[in-house]
């Protein structure tokens, strides 16, 4: 437990430090000099880009609807952005290499190489395991319930099925959107990327304190749940609407993850349970986990950073975490099937 709350104060001490929104490679004055080029012209050096031939907008929000430029045309300049900033970063880090400096990052991500189009592939890629690997325990965990354990009147006798039924919904649209952000970085996909992941961290912080404290009267679930509800979606509301401020949501998702790993470690500490063991692996390696969001490094040619590491932990514990909810489901059912005889 003293390991937990150190790891608690690291965490939020490291997230309490100033984030600077600047990074030293888009500051670099060839960078933009190049970007700003690009966009202009569509082309870099001899690469160029038809995305970018669109005319630019000068849209204000009070003009009406139909005056207003298409979609596809403002994704195609979001496209244009991207690809000028991709071409731009490749051609100033092979120069810095050739003058043997380390890669720096731009736009607060590191360099990476693309593959078939993919900006992050590594990371596409383990997110799509991730979503499968969710989708799998959430069907598994649904087969057991419904086909192999008793039923009371055509319903489950596990108290907590719904809750974990939307917690299957919010992990599979948080690793969908996360694999589309990977894939491409554009404005919309961020969003989405960091809205779906602050939806499934106070999911899982209102499921801890039910399932820890057995809160079980639909009343009180309401009342429990409210607030923290709350919270979640206002702060979607803030990033999607009013700012994108990537250190504040840093320092929410860090409080909220912290503090459902002290109800999981609580419990685990006090609680009986069958299947406590496996409670306390994920919790213990979550922990561990987190630390790959801090403590970054280059990527790997071009490819493997500690951010796709991360992704890469969370499939073993994923599948870890829905094997504990299974058994979680069998421990309860069985206990309700001896009260009711």
């Amino acid at each position: 437990m003293v390991g937990l709350w150190w790891l608690s104060f690291l965490l939020l001490f490291s997230c309490s430090a100033p984030v600077s929104h600047a990074s030293p490679g888009d500051a670099n004055p060839l960078y933009r000099f190049c970007v700003t080029r690009c966009i202009s012209n569509g082309c870099i050096a001899e690469k160029c880009f038809p995305q970018c031939k669109v005319p630019s907008s000068n849209d204000s929000g009070d003009s009406p609807w139909y005056m207003q430029t298409p979609l596809f045309v403002k994704w195609k300049q979001s496209d244009c952005l991207s690809d000028c900033r991709y071409y731009c970063m490749e051609s100033v880090e092979v120069e810095r290499q050739a003058r043997g400096h380390d890669p720096v990052k731009y736009h607060g991500k590191w360099p990476f190489k693309r593959v078939i189009g993919l900006q992050e592939p590594v990371s596409v890629a383990l997110s799509i395991l991730n979503l499968l690997m969710h989708l799998y325990g959430w069907v598994s965990f649904s087969n057991l319930l419904y086909h192999k354990l008793p039923l009371k009147q055509s319903k489950t006798y596990y108290e907590y099925t719904i809750l974990w039924h939307i917690y299957a919904l919010v992990s599979l649209n948080s690793w969908l959107w996360s694999a589309v952000f990977h894939s491409r970085d554009l404005d919309i996909t961020e969003k989405l990327d960091y809205s779906s992941a602050v939806a499934v961290l106070g999911c899982s912080l209102i499921i801890s304190i039910m399932r820890s404290f057995r809160v079980r009267d639909e009343a009180a679930r309401v009342m429990v749940a409210s607030p923290f509800l709350s919270f979640t979606i206002t702060h979607i509301l803030y990033l999607n609407f009013y700012k994108m401020d990537y250190g504040w949501n840093m320092q929410v998702c860090v409080v909220i993850a912290v503090a459902q790993l002290l109800v999981w470690a609580i419990w685990a500490g006090t609680t009986r349970h069958p299947s406590r063991l496996k409670l306390w692996f994920v919790v213990v390696a979550g922990g561990l986990a987190m630390l790959l969001e801090i403590y970054d490094f280059p990527p790997y040619q071009g490819l493997v950073d500690a951010h796709a590491l991360w992704h890469a932990a969370t499939i073993p514990l994923t599948y870890t975490w829905w094997s504990f909810i299974k058994d979680d489901a069998m421990s309860q059912t069985s206990d309700q099937v001896k009260k009711a005889k």
